[in-house]
């Protein structure tokens, strides 16, 4: 399989390249060259496949022709070895719980299928030292970090915007030490992304250490993803309810909706698409208006979400060339911090489930525009005590954290202080 640039200029790229390279010369991000319909016997069983099973056979088609079939197996089955749940919040409105994971966030499965597939690729060249350059709002951050915890050859930088992300996801990737610095950034999360964008794109630097990034604009942290949408599906498909079937997807960087739409061009019987924002609805104006105008993010609650330029847009309008044909399969929805507090507050008190902040969006967005005979899931995409204490002060009651998180919190903070300066960073990244 082939991939070219959304920015127009760099075409017939081998996945490893695009892997290693993460970001293409042209600022563009990659897209393979053809998406592959998967055969209507797939969908016929997929009832009763395992989530290993699912993820290996949607793998082959995205990476079949790159991976050897051992080695693509062996990766999929150490990345996809944790359940992701469907579980019912009320009539017709289900939970896709990601959480999980060892990182208890959905983005375990991007972090270690890449960390696994970029490992596999650096012992392929014959590499020796790769630096991988991610920006995290949050879970991006711990689920990469401890991804690539101890992976030879590779050093991760995490650069996370400082006092802007909950403590225990601080926790999840600024006490691991060893092949792990994390870099706290004077600045928002979009100061951070264009720390790493400019990076990449800054002859010296690249001149000086070989870089690569881990967040959704490496085609091997988001394709990934795609899988848990198939596995919701054939979950839908056993409760006999797989008809007429709604996605809602908390949206911030995109790349988790992006894996979902690519699982619809495969042909995944999702009807349709629902991107709820924050405060931060850059996205939500341009199904409103067709215009696309990025801005500065503000801080919510829903912290993740807080991304004022999504990346993963230019994939959206690459995959469907039209605000038309965009707004035909996805539409939107915005909440601000008050409203996203009420709905995790009624939720609890009405049905008895916990939701997260990011939750709180996707499952208010479905009762709201969840029509008669459709059946809605929306993406759980971190556990609730990753939130602990905006979680606490919302429903009153005190949140139990699982003993994954706990370990977390006993490890010593070590981070390096940097502004949003490139310069300073670069500075920094040419010391190493």
């Amino acid at each position: 399989m082939k991939y070219y640039s959304t920015n127009g200029k760099q075409k017939d790229v081998s996945l490893q390249t695009a892997v290693v390279k993460g970001l293409a010369e042209d600022k563009g991000l990659f897209m393979p060259d053809e998406i592959r319909t998967l055969p209507k016997s797939f969908f016929d069983n997929i009832e009763n496949l395992s989530l290993q099973e699912i993820s290996y056979e949607v793998a082959k088609a995205f990476f079949g022709d790159d991976v050897e079939p051992d080695e693509l197996k062996r990766i999929v089955y150490e990345t996809m070895s944790f359940d992701i749940p469907l579980v019912k919040v009320r009539d017709n409105i289900y939970s896709l719980e990601l959480f999980h994971g060892p990182t208890a966030a959905f983005k375990d499965v991007g972090a270690r299928f890449m960390s696994r597939l970029l490992g596999y690729f650096i012992k392929k060249q014959g590499e020796k030292n790769v630096n991988v350059l991610v920006a995290t709002s949050g879970d991006t951050g711990s689920a990469v970090a401890n991804g690539f915890l101890g992976v030879e050859g590779i050093h991760v930088y995490v650069l996370y915007p400082k006092n802007l992300v909950s403590k225990i996801q601080e926790c999840q990737f600024t006490t691991l030490g060893r092949n792990i610095t994390a870099v706290e950034v004077s600045g928002t999360f979009d100061d951070c992304q264009a720390l790493v964008k400019s990076a990449f794109m800054d002859a010296d630097l690249n001149k000086h250490m070989k870089l690569t990034s881990a967040n959704s604009i490496n085609v091997a942290r988001f394709l990934p993803q795609s899988f848990y949408y198939f596995y919701a599906y054939a979950q839908l498909k056993k409760m006999g309810k797989a008809e007429n079937v709604v996605c809602c997807v908390p949206s911030g960087n995109f790349g988790n909706i992006t894996a979902g739409l690519f699982g619809k061009r495969m042909g995944l019987p999702i009807s349709h698409f629902i991107a709820t924002n924050n405060k931060n609805d850059i996205f939500y104006q341009y199904l409103q208006t067709g215009e696309y105008n990025p801005r500065p993010s503000v801080a919510t609650i829903a912290n993740a979400m807080d991304v004022g330029d999504p990346s993963n847009f230019a994939r959206i309008l690459a995959l469907y060339g039209s605000h038309k044909a965009i707004c035909a399969d996805i539409s939107g929805a915005t909440y601000n911090n008050m409203q996203i507090g009420e709905t995790m507050k009624q939720c609890i008190d009405e049905t008895g489930y916990l939701l997260d902040p990011h939750g709180a969006c996707g499952y208010r967005a479905l009762e709201e525009q969840l029509k008669p005979g459709e059946v809605g899931f929306f993406l759980e995409t971190a556990h609730p005590a990753k939130f602990k204490s905006t979680v606490e002060s919302i429903i009153g009651k005190e949140v139990e954290i699982p003993a994954v998180l706990q370990a977390f919190m006993k490890g010593t903070k070590q981070t390096v202080e940097c502004s949003k300066n490139f310069e300073d960073f670069k500075a920094f990244l040419m010391k190493e």
